[in-house]
């Protein structure tokens, strides 16, 4: 196939950008529903990837990012209404619908030691 004929992914998902309202310490009190939450999402296969955004020093700054799968704006708007932050007003959230057009990762999965890297 030449470069003109490629298909595009096409891949739909929707972007959560979850921007904080109160303080870290504030959102201490939630955090561990929050990550139960996350990670029930992952187990269910709706959580794509989460994670917050670094300062130069590593350190999380400003919003977390939130990739999830959903049918509609709908149901991707009730997923993150649900999350623990968003439910407590301890921050507040953009959604966005995006396409995933190009890209790639690499998956390596050593089964001799039950290890694995993501690249």
């Amino acid at each position: 196939m030449s470069e003109g004929q490629r298909q595009h992914l096409g891949k739909e998902l929707w972007v959560i950008f979850s921007e904080p309202t109160s303080t870290a310490e504030d959102r201490r009190a939630v955090h561990a529903d929050h990550l139960a939450h996350q990670y029930e999402l992952e187990a269910s296969g709706v959580l794509f990837a989460a994670g917050p955004f670094l300062d130069e020093a590593g350190k999380p700054r400003g919003p977390g990012m939130i990739i999830i799968r959903a049918a509609n704006e709908a149901a991707a708007r009730a997923i993150a209404d649900s999350d623990p932050y968003h439910r407590g007003g301890f921050r507040t959230y953009r959604l966005e619908r995006w396409r995933v057009s190009e890209g790639t990762f690499g998956l390596r999965v050593m089964f001799s030691n039950g290890t694995y890297s993501i690249d």
